[in-house]
């Protein structure tokens, strides 16, 4: 016992003189792959993450097949994330996952893969490919784990994910009203309702679509105007339909009452 605690004693006070002020240059070069296991750990423990993964990189092929192997292959992937560098931890989890598929930190590794597409995922007014790919991880994730007790947590980053599509297209179609871009307006309207039956934005939408069939009418060519007038109408009567108490109502009685009359003036020509 003696012995046993003199060598593990001695095998600390090696790995302190080690990762002391310039021991890591040493720890790099020494060819004692424990010494370098039990420092890299050490760093990661210390949340020194950089040193870590230098050390953990060097151990790959040494620990290969070994039980270490699959430590340093777990550890690298949790680096990167702790780093917020979430591609390559991404990348990592997914090795680790391939790897070794029936390991106990499998699934939770496919989740963080997953959450570190959604961490990427950037602001709302720039381009949401990354946003998209994060749901087909996310729901990947769902398919392969339907039991896990993370799919709760993967839908709410889907809802979270899908909300800021539905304000990324809201936001697209508004763009179009804006600039007077009537026809691709009208088609952005269609397809957000469609698309998104259940939104908040759909009495809104359904208001602007009435403005913008109005105005399109009126800068429309004469054999036009009647056709559009008449959608504008609609969509106006579908608007009171299915929100009778809506502020919109109201507040388009004004433009209906125009659309009325160059109706009439139209069909009396």
């Amino acid at each position: 016992m003696r012995r046993s605690s003199f060598i593990i004693t001695v095998g600390i006070a090696c790995l302190m003189v080690f990762m002391s002020c310039g021991g890591h240059n040493k720890l790099l070069k020494s060819t004692d792959n424990e010494l370098k296991y039990q420092a890299a750990m050490n760093y990661y423990e210390g949340k020194d993450y950089n040193r870590a993964l230098q050390l953990f990189d060097l151990l790959q092929s040494a620990y290969r097949g070994k039980p270490e192997g699959e430590e340093i292959a777990y550890y690298t992937a949790e680096c990167y994330y702790n780093q917020k560098e979430y591609e390559a931890a991404s990348h990592y989890y997914k090795k680790y996952v391939v790897n070794y598929p029936f390991a106990k930190r499998a699934e939770s590794a496919l989740f963080r893969s997953a959450c570190c597409y959604y961490l990427e995922s950037p602001n709302i007014s720039l381009d949401q490919s990354v946003t998209e790919n994060a749901i087909v991880e996310l729901q990947s994730f769902i398919d392969i784990y339907p039991e896990s007790s993370l799919v709760d947590s993967a839908n709410i980053l889907i809802d979270t994910l899908k909300y800021k599509l539905q304000e990324k297209f809201y936001n697209t179609c508004m763009l179009y009203y804006k600039m007077d871009e009537y026809q691709a307006a009208i088609t952005s309207f269609e397809i957000f309702l469609k698309e998104y039956p259940t939104s908040l934005h759909r009495e809104e939408i359904i208001n602007y679509m009435v403005l913008t069939y109005y105005k399109y009418a009126l800068n429309s060519i004469y054999e036009k105007q009647r056709e559009r007038f008449e959608l504008a109408l609609e969509k106006y009567n579908t608007l009171s339909y299915m929100y009778p108490d809506s502020k919109y109502v109201k507040e388009l009685e004004p433009t209906i009452n125009k659309i009325k009359s160059e109706l009439l003036i139209i069909k009396t020509k």
